[in-house]
């Protein structure tokens, strides 16, 4: 049997390979990524410290909580410094890669101090999704169990770094989240407290979306763009508000697509597969058989 010609691949791949740095201006020494894998156990020990009764080591014990927080921490915030290095080294090829280790050691500490404000945070998302679910029997169920905590553990913690300007250590972590749930929240997107994500498989959030409290979402929901402008050479023009406006106590059940700079206004609903372009008035009620956004009576 005639042998595969594995040397004549690798030499292929290896001329489009350096082709390919070459076009990025990386050929003379391409820097090394932050890693997904390493991202993976950092976001997990993180976890484990935000909630060490139900994310931590199931053998803990009450007197040992304190410890084990402090030295899952340490574990966490020591490779993440090590990622943060590699995403500023990576941004700035051209300066000397060990002189980032203290800008690292600084980001790190900041993204620390942001814990017990994600802690709070997530609280308010459990206390929604116990609330907002008839089936859930209790928070700890609904923070082991459902994909729109875990989603948002990640998108909260991603937030956070991606305001710190670790754009690409942010974005790893929120599409850990998304190929492990199917959510996909960009880190971008600003979302307030109490926010709710029923079931969430296929739900997009774009990363100028703004969300308001007390929102709640369905499966298949996407918060996109309506278009995409090109400059004067053809390329995308990026970075502008291009993602809705979902104000407080909004509503948005499954398969609904709201696209564009536009306001859903607050306490209103927003029913399933409606395509929605144009913003929307306080208390509305979007169907599709009424798409007129027509206000919601006040209660008696």
């Amino acid at each position: 049997m005639e042998e595969i010609a594995i040397e004549h691949i690798v030499h292929t791949l290896a001329s489009i390979r350096e082709s390919a740095l070459q076009q990025r201006q990386r050929l003379s020494q391409p820097p090394k990524l932050p890693a997904r894998k390493a991202l993976e156990k950092c976001v997990e020990w993180l976890a484990a410290a935000l909630f060490p009764n139900r994310l931590g080591d199931p053998d803990i014990q009450a007197h040992a909580i304190n410890f084990y927080v402090g030295t899952t921490l340490d574990k966490a915030l020591r490779e993440l410094q090590q990622q943060i290095r590699l995403e500023l080294a990576f941004k700035a090829p051209a300066e000397p890669g060990k002189q980032f280790h203290a800008q690292a050691h600084t980001l790190a500490g900041q993204f620390a101090e942001q814990l017990p404000p994600i802690r709070l945070q997530l609280d308010t998302d459990l206390q929604a999704a116990y609330q907002g679910d008839p089936a859930a029997d209790s928070i700890d169920e609904i923070l082991v169990s459902y994909p729109g905590i875990l989603a948002l553990i990640h998108y909260r913690i991603a937030h956070v770094l991606h305001g710190l300007g670790l754009t690409i250590i942010a974005r790893l972590v929120t599409e850990i989240a998304h190929s492990r749930t199917g959510i996909d929240i960009h880190p971008g997107a600003q979302i307030g407290d109490h926010f709710f994500i029923d079931h969430g498989t296929g739900v997009v959030i774009g990363e100028t979306a703004i969300i308001g409290s007390h929102v709640r979402l369905y499966q298949a929901v996407t918060l996109g763009a309506k278009n995409f402008p090109k400059d004067a050479n053809g390329h995308l023009v990026k970075k502008f508000e291009r993602h809705p406006i979902l104000e407080d106590f909004v509503v948005v059940y499954a398969g609904a697509t709201i696209l564009g700079r536009i306001t859903i206004g607050q306490h209103s609903i927003i029913g399933g597969n409606v395509w929605v372009t144009r913003s929307v008035p306080a208390n509305s009620h979007v169907t599709q058989a009424h798409s007129d956004a027509k206000p919601i009576p006040a209660a008696a």
